[in-house]
């Protein structure tokens, strides 16, 4: 079982933008959602994932990633995924020895940045970078599977 471990913080400014060494735009679109679990399609560039993840509501979720064919990704996003897809800007920034995932939201969700850091243990430590302000893990809102069905402009 793959499991996810992942704490996620609003942003209290914009100097992480000075610590970014890399950004990635990725489209995502929901299949389904259990009150137990969610499907979706993620594609970015040429690549193409199917991801099912436990609705599990914390720092720690089952997850399954499987790469599949771009052109089945994009024909799925647009013909069965439930709208509005999420777009977005995903930022990586390496701060105290930690890659921190940044989420800059387009679309229906724009306006909203989220940090993420994921980490392979409960038992790591991390430090806060100065940019970090609340944590929201266990604010459901900032879940993309609610952002898909909630937006951000609709808050």
């Amino acid at each position: 079982m793959a499991i996810e471990i992942e704490h996620k913080f609003l942003l209290r400014n914009q100097n992480w933008r000075t610590e970014i060494y890399k950004s990635i735009i990725f489209k995502q679109g929901y299949l389904n959602s259990l009150p137990t679990s969610s499907i979706r399609i993620r594609i970015s560039d040429d690549q193409a994932w199917l991801n099912i993840k436990s609705a599990t509501i914390g720092n720690q979720r089952n997850e399954y990633e499987y790469e599949i064919p771009y052109k089945d990704a994009l024909e799925i996003i647009n013909q069965l995924c439930r709208k509005p897809i999420i777009e977005k800007t995903r930022h990586y920034v390496l701060n105290n020895g930690h890659v921190w995932e940044i989420d800059e939201f387009h679309g229906d969700n724009n306006g909203l940045i989220v940090a993420e850091i994921e980490l392979v243990s409960q038992n790591i430590k991390f430090e806060l970078p100065e940019w970090i302000g609340k944590e929201v893990t266990d604010d459901l809102r900032y879940y993309n599977n609610n952002l898909a069905n909630n937006p951000y402009n609709q808050w």
